[in-house]
């Protein structure tokens, strides 16, 4: 269980905080949620505790593992199916294992695919999301200003 104040990174909004612990009564059951909020967009969530597991909350990295993912963002290979629907699906089912080093790989691929053929408006809105994703927790790991994770980022991945 998490507790009040704790950062950790949700799957699909990104890293963020946990803000309080509500419970609330659902025919007749009384339920608990983290209210988790993000940093760069506002965005507040409530997420079920019994099935934050399962959704994949989980704890933010260190700040040595934010150096060394860093560090190694250049090796990320791209992804580059042709078919747009596979490509989305396969894009979709990285970015839901929460791993960052498979979010890179959502990332590169897509940045690398909008500097040649460009990205339909759902794959620009995932490059966004996806980018988000990853430089959030990056930023909040080393407690550093989200543009200078983005730049660094974007120069490792280009």
């Amino acid at each position: 269980m998490y507790t009040i104040g704790e950062v950790v990174v949700h799957p699909i909004h990104g890293a963020g905080i946990i803000k309080a612990i509500e419970s609330v009564k659902i025919d007749g059951e009384e339920c608990r949620y983290y209210i988790f909020s993000t940093g760069e967009s506002n965005l507040s969530v409530k997420i079920p505790v019994a099935n934050s597991e399962e959704i994949g909350l989980r704890r933010i990295i260190s700040r040595e593992q934010a150096d060394e993912l860093l560090f190694r963002l250049h090796e990320v290979e791209a992804i580059s199916i042709q078919n747009w629907n596979r490509r989305y699906r396969e894009n979709i089912a990285r970015l839901k294992t929460g791993e960052l080093m498979e979010v890179a790989c959502v990332v590169k691929g897509l940045m690398a695919r909008e500097s040649g053929r460009g990205l339909s408006t759902g794959e620009k809105k995932m490059l966004r999301s996806a980018k988000r994703i990853l430089v959030s927790e990056i930023a909040l790991a080393k407690n550093v200003d989200y543009n200078d994770i983005e730049r660094q980022v974007d120069e490792a991945l280009a």
